[in-house]
């Protein structure tokens, strides 16, 4: 393992039977193949990382600049920068699949940006019980009820949860444990769901967090 992370795109959930018998829910992910198109170093940029990019796109629909980049990978639709831990050991053009930066057992951390729900009231967005289901109320049951106070500040306060565009955020899904990988489709598996509608672009990393200690 050289590069942390990789990207890719979610495919769906499935439900895997571990070894034990025990049944897990699980995301399936198609990670990689991940060209290098750059790395990044203190001298010339200021940090060091590894770009990679992901999928393809016509080469009619690409200025020159973009083929130049990526070379005889041809353009790629998607590129992303991760750390590494052996930077020696990699090479502009080289192609990084899933089974060479994650194996079973690993922690990753999952990002994709969460499904668009455009505008959406108080209750769905923020969970609001909302108003009196009874004693005449008729049209107060999604309500938001009091938004502020009168003379006194006199002014909605910024921040105040009110209806408005829910979802179509970036989102994060961390310390996920990884419980199968199937080199030979580019498949990873991970234990829970992951932000994102499938087919939506996702950046998968080693997690940041650190393992938990077992109890003495």
């Amino acid at each position: 393992m050289a590069v942390l992370g990789l990207l890719g795109k979610k495919i769906g959930m499935v439900q895997v039977i571990q070894d034990d018998g025990r049944v897990v829910g699980c995301t399936v992910l198609e990670v990689g193949p991940c060209p290098i198109t750059q790395i990044r170093t203190p001298q010339r940029d200021g940090y060091a990382a590894v770009q990679v990019g992901f999928g393809s796109i016509p080469e009619r629909k690409a200025n020159k600049p973009e083929r130049g980049h990526t070379g005889s990978n041809g353009p790629l639709r998607h590129l992303a920068e991760f750390p590494a831990d052996d930077y020696d050991a990699l090479s502009v053009g080289q192609t990084l699949t899933a089974a060479e930066i994650f194996s079973v057992g690993d922690r990753v951390d999952v990002q994709g940006v969460g499904k668009g729900k455009g505008f959406q009231g108080g209750v769905k967005r923020h969970h609001f019980a909302g108003g009196p289901k009874t004693h005449g109320q008729s049209d107060r049951h999604r309500a938001p009820g009091s938004i502020g106070a009168g003379s006194t500040p006199g002014r909605v306060l910024k921040g105040t949860r009110m209806a408005g565009r829910m979802g179509g955020k970036t989102a994060s899904a961390v310390n996920l444990e990884v419980v199968r990988v199937q080199a030979e489709r580019g498949l990873i598996f991970v234990n829970g769901s992951v932000p994102g509608a499938s087919t939506g672009l996702i950046r998968i990393r080693q997690t940041k967090r650190q393992k938990r200690r077992s109890p003495a």
